[in-house]
């Protein structure tokens, strides 16, 4: 449990891990805190976007769709490597999601299945949409699963989690398949080593 970092740290923390950070728009400010609270955060979730091309990708996680608002995540991590902060705050990319899986999240034990829809995610994650098709096709460069993981390693090393705080979409939410194209055990394993 922690409370969420400030705008000017979450930026740094990134930087710090060595990632190339594009700043968009007013991202610090831009949120859908007026829905409900940001905080307190436990992990960091990865998604993937279902769409192509960089900027449309970012577009559509800053603006959101009219039955989603956006901003739909904090960074956008496109094929390149590049992150996309898109905004800070309460998100709408978790929805709602296990309430058993939160608690393990949060003593960082083995995740158990996510058989219900209960618990607000977008109040205490933290969430990165990945540029992909999702359709276990499109492929995921080195450079786009390196920022992936500097990205939630720079969050875990500043709250002093360990890689067990970072959990797929598909491990919080009956019915979803995202991240697919690679393993969220391979992803924390990469964390895992990073954060020694």
């Amino acid at each position: 449990m922690a409370s969420p970092m400030s705008a000017g740290d979450f930026l740094a923390a990134l930087q710090r891990e060595g990632l190339r950070v594009v700043q968009v728009g007013d991202w610090r400010h831009h949120n859908r805190n007026h829905k409900g609270p940001w905080g307190e955060v436990h992990g960091v979730m990865i998604h993937h976007t279902v769409t192509s091309g960089t900027d449309l990708t970012v577009r559509i996680c800053r603006d959101g769709f009219e039955a989603l608002p956006g901003p739909l995540c904090h960074g956008v991590i496109a094929k390149d490597g590049g992150v996309h902060l898109v905004g800070y705050g309460r998100a709408n990319h978790a929805g709602l999601g296990d309430d058993e899986v939160l608690r393990a999240v949060i003593a960082e034990k083995a995740l158990p299945p996510d058989n219900e829809a209960n618990t607000d995610g977008n109040r205490c994650f933290y969430g990165f949409e990945c540029e992909n098709l999702g359709d276990g096709k499109d492929p995921w460069p080195e450079a786009q699963l390196e920022a992936i993981e500097r990205a939630a390693a720079a969050i875990c090393r500043h709250h002093g989690w360990t890689e067990r705080s970072v959990i797929g979409h598909l491990e919080w939410q009956p019915g979803k398949t995202d991240p697919r194209g690679f393993t969220m055990a391979s992803m924390r394993a990469r964390i895992r080593d990073r954060l020694k």
